[in-house]
């Protein structure tokens, strides 16, 4: 009789295994640091290019509204004949309009106000692209101003105490108020509007008489393609246009598309985007650290296991692909939660930046989730997986011997695909290869020069440490630290380089962070002044600042403010066709404003040259150095100005660096003596008025040729955006601090198994909880003081280079900053110890005499 069958034992399918090994390891707390590490990054990442899609998106849907057409001609004359009939030519739809500051009043039935106005005026037609948005209007309003009304700002309404229905002077026209307006597509959104808006038709632009030979306006041409244009007509007129303008030497004359866009508040968003990207990358970076820590204690802890499946016929492609499997699963479980992370920031982010993004923005594309993904997935198969699949190699003999099995080197073929997928996305975050590549280059820089200084400092505390065991004289809780150090030097060394590059990611970080928004605040301080009063004329000058005297104002800027022309360069006839910048050749045609004073303005930084270095018998000029580099200007040359048919000649003694957004009197060309009465000249004055005082309608009424712009309201904005980007940039900020502490946890507790080890042989041969205690503050204490010191010192180089050459601010040098660095090193590490650490000397002491038994 034959024997029952048997039935066959299919063992488990690998994905169940790894998935059992998720489920028990996450029990078990070994998977959680790591898994943050990298849901933090993640997070941090996705918020970042989240904010970054949604805006590029409404961007390109906006581009057009914001240009008011499809392409834009831009000029200070009117539009040359060529390029309306190339517009023609191609069946393009085109409209005009023109804009220009001048002086609008109330009628004396409604007080007789007046104020600073931006005048603007369009074609039938407008607006090509979007459409005005109204507060109120009169009944029946069409989508532009109709002849005789006007539409303005609220601004405009209130400051001069009109109504709809009230008639507004302007020039020599009496218009209806129709409408106030609330939003207008082609505006634009400049960091500094002066003016209000008062929009007319062109047909009553003439009655005005407000254009007069000398008028400084800005005309405009809009296109968009008419129907049966051709579907590439707007790109085919840029490019003939730019041949036009190229060819026929039409000078003011620029174009303005979709590619082009308007850049606004360039320089302030510009260093946010730059800071919130080097914020992420340090976080994607930092992670790849806590990853590669957490992941050799991880591999560490389950050596036993892997040898006991090995006894129990485990092959080794089954293991490897059982831990392969789990830590895929893990990573896509940490990378979907920080990419949901990162969706819900990126809405913080919105509601921060409100003001400036005060358009519906489209909802985000995959894009970003997919790169949140890889980040994760790179972060964690390519800096956690290689230590990881060193177990299924581990010799079944470590059953018996634990001494064999222990890690090594990582697989480089899985460490090589890791790190080029982070590199990548690292290139896609920044937006630059050059930066991308300088931030990844300069992080492993820094983590083999702290390896190779941690090095160092340990081969010297070998030689220094006591040889004796009493240590002659030295106490016996730092004895035995500095011995355990010493003799442990890989163990240093790994923690030293660790502890350091998150120290050092937390030191760059607070550095730039807190000197970029001191720049911010420097730009635009809460005191700035909030009054520009030009015209003022010398007979006016002691009759004005008694009246501001009288009103409380202190402290204002006065300077004579003179109109030139710019007319030779070291006797050399400035003629616009020698330079080949188009900003250049505005600059050869047009006045500038110039003045003079004794001394270097304090809001003005020398950057070359000295002031008042002229030869005797010439005087000193000192030439902003923006305007320097663009004309190609330099110390010692001598420039000749055309002021009011006057000749004045004078040489380059410096070079300034200004702020043109610190909301100050600022000239490009400052005569160096302190008086030039035969200059025709006028006064500027710029003052913040004090609260309360009613010194708009006193100067009015004392001195009516003066023109005073009121930036009240344009300043509260700036200071707004200022404080709605300070805050972006602090909130993923603290997320970035939080990836730099789980650093310093998995740094610190990857030695937790060794430490516990030790601290078992000691217990056993008689050394007190309180003695071990001491030895493992004062190992932390003095390893975090020398990695935060190393960071210190590394941070204070990286700070000054990113502020230089990619945030563009002054960087003063801090000598206190690697010490303060140490101290917060030494804390945060022994924090950070005290938290993994906790349960090592509480083990009951026959267990930790098994384990070490078990060595």
């Amino acid at each position: 009789m034959p024997p029952p069958a048997v039935a066959a034992h299919h063992p488990p399918a690998t994905l169940l295994i790894a998935w059992r090994q998720l489920l028990r390891d996450w029990r078990a707390g070994e998977l959680r640091l790591l898994m943050l590490a990298v849901a933090l990054a993640v997070a941090a990442l996705c918020a970042v290019a989240f904010l970054s899609d949604r805006l590029d998106q409404g961007l390109r849907r906006d581009a057009a509204q914001l240009l008011g057409g499809d392409a834009v001609v831009a000029s200070d004359q009117p539009t040359p004949q060529a390029l309306v009939d190339l517009a023609a030519e191609l069946k393009l739809t085109t409209v005009r309009s023109a804009s220009f500051p001048s002086m609008a009043r109330a009628e004396e039935a409604q007080g007789g106000e007046s104020r600073l106005v931006s005048v603007k005026t369009v074609s039938s037609g407008y607006p090509l692209r979007g459409r005005i948005v109204l507060r109120s209007s009169l009944p029946g309003p069409g989508s532009a101003p109709a002849a005789g009304e006007v539409w303005v700002d609220p601004a405009v309404a209130d400051g001069l105490g009109l109504k709809l229905g009230d008639m507004l002077l302007l020039g020599d026209s009496r218009l209806k108020l129709a409408a106030l307006i609330e939003t207008e597509p082609d505006r634009g959104a400049g960091f500094i509007n002066f003016a209000p808006r008062v929009m007319l038709t062109e047909t009553d632009l003439a009655a005005t008489h407000l254009v007069q030979p000398a008028s400084r306006i800005t005309y405009r041409l809009a296109l968009v393609p008419a129907p049966g244009a051709a579907p590439d007509a707007v790109k085919r007129f840029v490019t003939r246009a730019e041949q036009l303008v190229e060819q026929n030497k039409l000078r003011g004359v620029r174009l303005e598309s979709l590619e082009s866009g308007r850049p606004e508040m360039r320089q302030t968003l510009d260093r946010a985007a730059r800071f919130l990207r080097l914020v992420a990358m340090l976080s994607a970076l930092l992670a790849a650290v806590a990853v590669a820590l957490a992941a050799r204690d991880f591999a560490a802890r389950h050596l036993d296991a892997c040898a006991m499946l090995r006894v129990l016929g485990q092959p080794q492609r089954r293991i490897a692909w059982a831990y392969g499997l789990e830590f895929l699963l893990a990573g896509l479980a940490a990378s979907l939660a920080g990419v949901l992370i990162g969706l819900g920031l990126h809405q913080v982010f919105v509601s921060l930046l409100a003001g400036l993004i005060n358009v519906t923005l489209p909802a985000p594309s995959i894009w970003p989730a997919l790169l949140g993904l890889g980040l994760g997935l790179s972060l964690l198969l390519g800096f956690g997986l290689p230590p990881v699949l060193q177990l299924a190699a581990v010799p079944p003999l470590r059953v018996i011997r634990r001494d064999l099995g222990a890690p090594k080197a990582g697989s480089l073929l899985v460490l090589g695909a890791g790190v080029a997928g982070l590199a990548a996305i690292l290139v896609v975050l920044a937006g630059d290869v050059v930066l991308g590549g300088i931030a990844a280059a300069g992080f492993a820089g820094a983590v083999l020069l702290f390896a190779l200084l941690a090095f160092a400092a340990v081969k010297l505390l070998r030689r220094v440490v006591p040889t004796n065991v009493s240590g002659a004289g030295v106490p016996r809780w730092l004895l035995l630290a500095t011995r355990q150090v010493a003799a442990r030097p890989g163990f240093a060394v790994m923690q030293v380089a660790s502890l350091a590059v998150g120290l050092l990611a937390l030191a760059l970080l607070v550095l730039l962070r807190t000197d970029l928004i001191d720049s911010w605040r420097r730009a635009t301080p809460a005191a700035a002044p909030d009054r520009f009063v030009i015209n003022i004329q010398p007979d006016q000058g002691e009759a004005f600042r008694k009246t501001l005297q009288e009103a409380g104002v202190k402290d204002y800027d006065w300077y004579p403010m003179i109109r030139g022309r710019l007319t030779a360069i070291n006797g050399e006839a400035v003629q616009a066709k020698r330079f080949t910048e188009d900003r250049a050749q505005r600059l050869a045609e047009r006045e500038f404003n110039l003045s003079h004073t004794g001394a270097l303005p304090a809001h003005n930084q020398l950057v070359g040259g000295a002031w008042g270095a002229a030869p005797a018998g010439e005087m000193g000029m000192s030439v902003e150095e923006g305007l320097a580099q663009t004309l190609g200007l330099k110390l010692g040359d001598q420039l000749a100005f055309d002021i009011a048919g006057q000749p004045v000649q004078g040489r380059v003694t410096s070079l300034r660096k200004v702020d043109w957004s610190s909301m100050r009197v600022n000239f490009f060309v400052l005569f160096e003596p302190a008086n030039l009465p035969d200059l025709p000249s006028t006064q500027i004055a710029a003052f913040r008025l004090p609260a309360g005082a009613k010194l708009d309608r006193e100067l009015a009424r004392q001195f009516p040729n003066l023109t005073v712009i009121d930036v009240s309201a344009q300043l509260n904005q700036v200071q707004g955006v200022l404080d709605q980007v300070i805050q972006a940039v602090q909130f993923l900020f603290g997320f970035t601090l939080a990836t730099g502490l789980v650093v310093l946890l998995a740094a610190v507790g990857s030695t937790r198994e060794a430490r516990t080890r030790e601290f078992a042989l000691m217990r056993a041969l008689g050394a007190p909880s309180s003695l071990l205690a001491q030895v493992q503050r004062a190992e932390l204490l003095g390893v975090g003081a020398l990695a935060g010191f190393l960071a210190g010192g590394v941070a204070l180089v990286l700070a000054a280079l990113l502020a230089r050459y990619v945030f563009e601010f002054d960087w003063a040098i801090k000598p206190w900053v690697p010490f303060v660095s140490a101290v917060c090193g030494a804390l945060l590490a022994w924090s950070a110890g005290w938290w993994s650490l906790r349960g090592v000397l509480q083990r009951p002491v026959m267990q930790t005499l098994r384990e070490a038994q078990a060595e």
